[in-house]
């Protein structure tokens, strides 16, 4: 087409219409070739053989690759065959948010989700599990009142969490449940840790994380999800559950948790911001991504799964 094109243009420029040309004979006229004509011609030039490139027994131009990659993406079907990864609802994990209350209360910064009652937790739970997601991860708005600088409220045993997990393994037994490890929704100052004289205490709030950790263990989650960032709570909780026989009761640990605004929204779902200052002595500062790997490789050697 674009043969066709470009020789039609210079017809029309050299005055090759088919009318007489100024300078020749009259009668005499000089016709443009076709643009099928011209396409024709086109395609029979054959042009010469690059020499640097070796010709396969039909004559055709042979790099000698044997590796070829692009063997594995020729087709729908051989691309599928070796995809590497796939990403299908049983691969998400469904963040709910709870409170003890009898309606859901809508997030404003978080459009599109709620605060659900247990009984609509268990039936947004339901829901998603139809359409195959099949994990879960419970994150309670605690009452003001339940709420001390200790956050002894994170291991009651009739407490939100503790309840709604078995809630949730009673109405699908075949669930994973995901508990968050973390005093900051318990907490009356807002902070993921014991407060004293304006720092967060680090092995003392470990010791609470284990408590809490247990608690959940016992109502029957699967995983417990230590998002606090202190120093060493992996391991701690780790030799705590398997103290108390709970060896199979996974860690998925908030390795690296950066002091972001991104957890701005959840702050809210949760009424848990700090009630002073922030969290940055315990979370991490994002430009440095080589504390990051430190951070990873200390949460796998502690038994984090």
């Amino acid at each position: 087409e674009m043969l066709a094109v470009f020789a039609l243009a210079s017809c029309a420029l050299l005055g090759l219409g088919g009318r007489p040309v100024a300078g020749r004979a009259a009668g005499a006229q000089v016709r443009a070739p076709t643009a099928l004509r011209v396409m024709a011609a086109a395609t029979e030039i054959d042009p010469a053989p690059n020499p640097f490139i070796e010709r396969d027994s039909n004559g055709r131009p042979w790099v000698q690759q044997r590796a070829r990659p692009r063997r594995n993406r020729q087709s729908e079907t051989v691309r599928r065959m070796v995809r590497e990864n796939t990403v299908t609802p049983a691969d998400f994990i469904y963040p709910l948010f709870i409170h003890m209350a009898d309606t859901n209360v809508a997030i404003p910064s978080m459009p599109g989700c709620e605060r659900h009652s247990l009984k609509s937790m268990v039936a947004e739970a339901k829901e998603a599990y139809a359409v195959g997601v099949k994990a879960f991860v419970l994150f309670p708005k605690v009452d003001d009142a339940l709420k001390s600088n200790r956050g002894e409220e994170a291991y009651n045993p009739t407490g939100i969490v503790p309840t709604a997990v078995r809630m949730l393994k009673a109405a699908l037994p075949d669930s994973i449940v995901f508990t968050d490890v973390a005093l900051d929704p318990y907490s009356s100052m807002g902070h993921d840790g014991i407060v004293e004289d304006g720092k967060i205490l680090n092995d003392e709030t470990i010791e609470q994380l284990c408590k809490q950790a247990l608690c959940q263990a016992r109502a029957g989650c699967d995983f417990v999800a230590p998002s606090d960032m202190m120093d060493g709570r992996v391991g701690a909780i780790r030799d705590s559950l398997d103290a108390h026989g709970f060896k199979n009761v996974g860690i998925l640990a908030y390795t690296a948790k950066y002091a972001s605004a991104f957890y701005g929204p959840f702050r809210d779902a949760l009424d848990s911001h700090p009630g002073f200052g922030d969290k940055k002595t315990y979370q991490q500062d994002p430009a440095n991504g080589r504390e990051a790997l430190i951070e990873l490789r200390l949460g796998e050697a502690e038994g984090a799964d």
